[in-house]
């Protein structure tokens, strides 16, 4: 039994750990939630006052936040990835039986929670924040066993929680040797003003998926009026289907590293940050490790490989749960502990971002471009890739293939090579840039990936002629649902509307008129909505509507108009109960 005692003790001691920093709000209550199976009311209090935000403000965050919870009662807490691919995979039938096994006894609950980052290696699953890959029937089972003994995870089999690399085709990037420290000797030995002339010689842009130039966005911020500046690594990888960001902070930790570094030496900062996503905690220790054994070379923290007031160091903080938080405005707000709603913007976070300092954020692949191009030059970056587009793209292929995992091509690579090299067969559609990016059909797939053309962040799911691509539309948009912030209608409502629309198409209840009023709908919340979330929520449906007519066809009423609600229909009890059924009992056209 858990004593108020030790609730106390173990909340002072995370605050602590925290400096009492209300910034370091959301922290603070991941570690507590950690050391104690959730975030107990009692502990509420004594952080506001602790951090001077109100227990009021404290609440609003742990409930923005889907990993956070106040129940400390059951040890164990499942979430089942429930992106479409891990429902191809079976996920959802996983996590009825893990719920059957464990039906009788009061250890554990079971839930869902979106993509996990382990598309290559599902189903996957987060047991208490730790990753679970390569779930079974047999492993299910065995995990039930332990938790009706109420085994603690660090006795549970070390293979259970194996996350692979699982790189199936190298290029320029994984492909090329990187000797530690030696982007940050090249960065101070040609200067901050040569390397942002490397950089945009190089053509880098933004491999998040909005493809902005990383050279200008370095330039705006050490050209902005302000001091501390910030270097940001967007490490919350929470696109459905993409990955191959995870690939780069587990194996390729020392090149981000050196990216972030750079970076700090061209724009003249002292902090920063690589937020992870919580579904990667298990790589969170390693990361801190391998920035200490930098501090420790002296390529972090102080004078810097021997330069003189260099000073640079990075911290990581954790996500929670919060796909929004992926937009950079978002992830800033997140860092500063408080709920992730994208801020208006201008101003921009390279003028004020972090704290209202100058801040640069790019993605976890762009500042390991970013290392490799300071030590090998513009030049040898440009010799993959196409004009526009210059350099490789990493990519994480998931689905209905025999080799999923993750791949570095080159820009202006088509989907018929990629298709080939991961052995699908049959394939019906392709989506492109997670939930948030485009379906693509057969006849398209000539297209390449590219800035021109196909653009991504890195997500690549293939659907083959056995899906069902009403399911995969019907996913992303719960999805979109659940993770909208709420902060603007058209985002928080229109995606609800979507959703009801869709669930009647599902149901054999819809018509021609359901399917207008969704584009409508649809585009209304995209053109509106305040931030990228809710402009691209609609577009699975958009997309398929458009591309794939076929799948809402044969769900279609011939009527014109079939009522999404039968109000008469709803008086049926009503009128057995009074034993009325008389012209009176009944609405004409009681359908809304």
């Amino acid at each position: 039994m858990m004593t108020d005692d030790h609730i106390t003790e173990t909340t002072n001691r995370v605050m602590t750990q925290w400096n009492n920093d209300q910034s370091n709000l959301l922290q603070m209550l991941i570690d507590l939630q950690q050391a104690l199976n959730g975030i107990p009311e009692s502990a509420i209090n004594q952080i506001s006052a602790g951090t001077r935000r109100s227990p009021a403000d404290i609440e609003s965050v742990i409930g923005f936040y889907s990993f956070l919870h106040h129940d400390t009662h059951n040890p164990y807490r499942v979430l089942f990835s429930d992106n479409i691919t891990d429902r191809m995979l079976g996920s959802r039938a996983l996590a009825e039986h893990l719920n059957s096994r464990l039906q009788d006894i009061d250890t554990a609950t079971v839930d869902y929670t979106s993509c996990t980052g382990m598309g290559d290696q599902g189903p996957a699953a987060l047991v208490n924040g730790h990753t679970l890959t390569r779930l079974d029937k047999e492993r299910i089972d065995q995990m039930a066993a332990l938790m009706e003994t109420n085994t603690p995870l660090s006795d549970w089999p070390a293979e259970w929680f194996r996350v692979d690399e699982n790189i199936r085709r190298r290029d320029l990037l994984l492909e090329t040797d990187f000797e530690k420290g030696s982007a940050i000797k090249c960065a101070l030995e040609s200067g901050a003003e040569k390397i942002l002339e490397e950089l945009d010689a190089s053509g880098l842009r933004g491999r998040g998926g909005a493809g902005f130039k990383t050279a200008m966005k370095w330039r705006f911020c050490r050209e902005a009026t302000g001091d501390n500046r910030v270097v940001v690594c967007n490490a919350d990888e929470g696109e459905p289907g993409t990955f191959k960001d995870r690939l780069l902070l587990q194996s390729f930790a020392e090149r981000l590293i050196e990216g972030m570094t750079v970076c700090a030496k061209v724009i003249g900062a002292t902090t920063g940050f690589i937020y992870l996503r919580g579904e990667y905690l298990y790589l969170r220790d390693e990361l801190e490790s391998k920035l200490q054994r930098y501090r420790d070379a002296g390529l972090l923290s102080k004078d810097i490989h021997g330069e003189a007031g260099f000073d640079f160091d990075i911290k990581i903080h954790l996500g929670a749960g919060a796909y929004i938080c992926g937009e950079e405005s978002a992830l800033i707000e997140s860092l500063e502990g408080k709920r992730g709603i994208p801020r208006i913007r201008p101003p921009f976070p390279v003028t004020s971002g972090y704290l209202n300092r100058p801040t640069v954020v790019n993605n976890v692949e762009t500042l390991v471009a970013a290392a490799m191009i300071a030590v090998h030059g513009a030049a040898w970056f440009r010799t993959k890739g196409t004009e526009q587009s210059p350099g490789t793209k990493l990519l994480s292929i998931s689905g209905n293939c025999l080799k999923p995992g993750i791949y570095e091509y080159p820009f202006g690579t088509s989907l018929e090579v990629i298709l080939k090299d991961c052995e699908a067969t049959h394939v019906q559609a392709v989506q492109i840039a997670g939930a948030a990016g485009s379906c693509i059909p057969p006849s398209e797939f000539s297209r390449s990936i590219a800035f021109e053309d196909l653009a991504t962040g890195g997500s690549f799911m293939i659907f083959d002629r056995e899906r069902n691509l009403l399911e995969m539309v019907q996913n992303f948009t719960d999805f979109f649902v659940h993770e909208s912030c709420g902060f603007c209608t058209p985002c928080r409502v229109g995606t609800s509307l979507l959703k009801k629309r869709l669930a009647k198409v599902a149901s054999g209840r819809a018509t021609g008129v359901d399917l207008e009023k969704m584009r409508i709908i649809g585009s209304l919340t995209r053109q509106t909505s305040h931030c990228g979330l809710g402009m691209t929520a609609a577009n699975p449906i958009l997309e398929t509507l458009d591309k794939f007519p076929h799948i809402y066809e044969p769900h279609l009423l011939s009527t014109t108009f079939e009522p999404a609600f039968n109000l008469d229909a709803s008086l049926e009890e009503a009128r057995q109960i009074t034993g009325r059924d008389d012209p009176d009992a009944h609405l004409q056209g009681g359908g809304v």
